[in-house]
């Protein structure tokens, strides 16, 4: 069966592979193949599809780079007792502290979910593992620095985008312990309940882990992990912007019930990196209101299709379910309300 699985994931990245080395290739030859008298004529609309999807890819991937290199660090170095020593006891006070510690560990959605886990399997509440679940994929040093980058002329975005998740961090965490009160809402394998998954962990005296090696292995392993959900979303939302009719998009965009709910669900579907989200949000930019954008960056970390995966592998059901309804109304909300005060 693990071979089985090897096999399948070595050719998925083979096959994400082939497919950036051939959109490269369209873009170094991108002039002879729009030439009628070239060797190829290249349709108008797909020359299209790769310019917007070279353009979002080389954007993002030093911030992935970034990002994935310093989750590794986290990864090796942090241990979870030293994030617990540091959260009050009380309910209600641990929930600041839990959204300030997310603002200052940069680890993806991709990696976040196992890592909450492990957090409360050692101990940590239910409703702070969800604000830092929720927090910290937004709220770090290299997100900003994406997000700057991708909407440096509307920095409104990046101040609108850190500011919700702060806020809206703690209110899921707040009532996610409403609705749950710290009950038993992992799945735990037959190896955990039976103590044996601890008794293979232990590693002889003499062996010390080279954690040099493991930052860097960690690093490469998300580094193509995520690498294959931005190329998708990148191929996705140059797909959309070169077939969808643009009369379509502007008229659900300029609406901002409508455009705030679609580009949630783009969020949700294309299960971007946070590293990497604000260059594939700032293409939409001239279609969808400043309003929807922010909704689109903010809601796709938090909860998204890759996401939801792993968390109904990880966790019960109806927590799961709990969950996506609470961030999704809680996010739709608070965006409607901003573009009615603020924006």
């Amino acid at each position: 069966m693990k071979i089985k699985k090897t096999i399948s994931s070595i050719g998925k990245d083979i096959v994400g592979i082939a497919l950036l080395f051939f959109f490269l290739f369209l873009f170094f030859n991108i002039e002879g193949l729009k030439q009628e008298n070239g060797w190829f004529t290249l349709p108008a609309s797909l020359v299209n599809v790769n310019t917007i999807f070279l353009g979002i890819v080389i954007e993002a991937i030093p911030f992935i780079l970034l990002g994935v290199f310093f989750s590794a660090l986290i990864q090796v170095y942090v241990s979870e007792e030293s994030l617990q020593r540091y959260l009050p006891k009380n309910a209600y006070l641990a929930l600041l502290p839990a959204a300030i510690l997310g603002a200052i560990f940069p680890i993806c959605e991709c990696a976040i979910v196992p890592i909450v886990r492990r957090l409360i399997k050692k101990g940590m509440p239910l409703h702070v593992g969800v604000v830092f679940l929720v927090a910290a994929p937004i709220l770090n040093p290299v997100v900003a620095a994406s997000t700057y980058f991708a909407f440096q002329n509307q920095l409104v975005v990046l101040y609108s985008r850190m500011g919700l998740a702060f806020v809206l961090a703690i209110i899921i965490g707040l009532f996610m312990y409403l609705l749950f009160k710290n009950s038993e809402q992992l799945k735990w394998t037959t190896n955990e309940l039976t103590g044996r998954e601890l008794i293979q962990q232990v590693k002889p005296l003499d062996k010390k882990p080279n954690r040099v090696k493991q930052t860097l292995y960690h690093a490469a392993d998300e580094f193509f992990l995520m690498g294959k959900y931005l190329i998708i979303g990148a191929f996705l939302a140059a797909f959309i912007q070169t077939f969808l009719d643009r009369n379509i998009l502007v008229a659900i965009g300029s609406n901002e019930w409508s455009s705030t709910a679609v580009m949630m669900a783009f969020a949700y579907l294309l299960s971007l990196c946070s590293e990497a989200d604000a260059f594939v949000a700032s293409s939409f930019g001239s279609m969808f209101s400043t309003g929807s954008l922010i909704a689109f960056l903010v809601y796709g970390p938090m909860i998204d299709l890759k996401n939801t995966i792993m968390l109904f592998a990880f966790f019960k059901a109806k927590f799961v379910l709990g969950f996506i309804a609470v961030v999704t109304g809680t996010v739709f909300a608070a965006v409607m309300i901003l573009q009615l005060f603020i924006l």
